[in-house]
């Protein structure tokens, strides 16, 4: 009697997680290398942005005082 590998009990082991990626699921692929330049790109089309239009100081400096005394207790 032949057994499948599916009815097989896998080890508690890493042999068990490397089984568990092993299966393909359905949904969207995106290799790994885009997600890294993508949010590369988001961050420094941030910086360019801030740069571009930076905040009113007196936002920033108001925001950044009450910070500061909140945090100071």
């Amino acid at each position: 009697m032949i057994m499948s590998k599916k009815n097989n009990p896998l080890p508690a082991s890493s042999a068990g997680l490397l089984r568990f990626f092993e299966d393909e699921t359905e949904g969207v692929k995106i290799k790994p290398e885009i997600v890294l330049v993508a949010s590369m790109g988001l961050v420094v089309t941030s910086i360019i942005i801030n740069l571009v239009f930076p905040a009113p100081a007196s936002t920033s400096s108001a925001a950044a005082g009450l910070f500061l005394s909140l945090l100071s207790g």
